[in-house]
């Protein structure tokens, strides 16, 4: 099973900062988390950055046991 991380809005989509989902590559688990946390999920996920083990991937790169993926959302703020 790879590690999935969520960070902002595609934490509070999801309920949860952290899963474990089955897949081969990155693509898979994706496919495989919104499948289970639905629409207002894969709506984060469309805008979002996805990172690899702490580097940025593609949806095409190979995952294993261990590895973790991790759904980097949009952020804004600061000051005023």
């Amino acid at each position: 099973m790879v590690v999935l991380r969520l960070f902002a809005a595609a934490r509070e989509a999801a309920g949860t900062g952290r899963d474990a989902l089955p897949g081969a590559t990155v693509g898979e688990v994706l496919v495989a988390a919104r499948s289970r946390y639905g629409d207002v999920f894969a709506d984060v996920l469309d805008t979002a950055q996805v990172w690899r083990n702490g580097e940025p991937c593609d949806d095409e790169d190979a995952v294993g046991d261990g590895d973790e993926v991790a759904v980097l959302p949009p952020v804004s703020g600061g000051c005023g």
